[in-house]
């Protein structure tokens, strides 16, 4: 309790910075201040990707961090889904994510 720190505040930006914090035993922690992107899982389908976040959308604790865009535990972030419909299109062979097109033909041919 004696070496505990201010909160790292981390930002949603796009130039990463991240800094190194020495800690007891002379080890070493790295202390994300800036971040645009992370490792984010798909539950059901058991994979994870590194992907690009996008915003910072909700957060239960307080609407202060969704307008400073502030990356903590626990807040809900909009991700880019490219590597997830990438992986879903080599793994199942189904563009996921685009309108049904045969639809809007029948109507045309009738």
């Amino acid at each position: 309790y004696e070496l505990g720190r201010q909160p790292a505040m981390t930002k949603l930006s796009s130039n990463k910075t991240v800094r190194r914090v020495r800690v007891r035993g002379g080890n070493v922690k790295w202390r994300a201040l800036r971040l645009d992107s992370g490792n984010y899982s798909w539950g059901s389908e058991a994979i994870t990707r590194k992907t690009r976040i996008l915003e910072v959308v909700y957060n239960a604790s307080n609407n202060e961090l969704v307008r400073t865009q502030t990356l903590v535990k626990s807040a809900i972030v909009q991700v880019d889904a490219a590597p997830f419909k990438q992986w879903y299109l080599q793994h199942y062979g189904i563009d996921i994510g685009r309108k049904k097109k045969a639809a809007a033909t029948k109507k045309e041919g009738e």
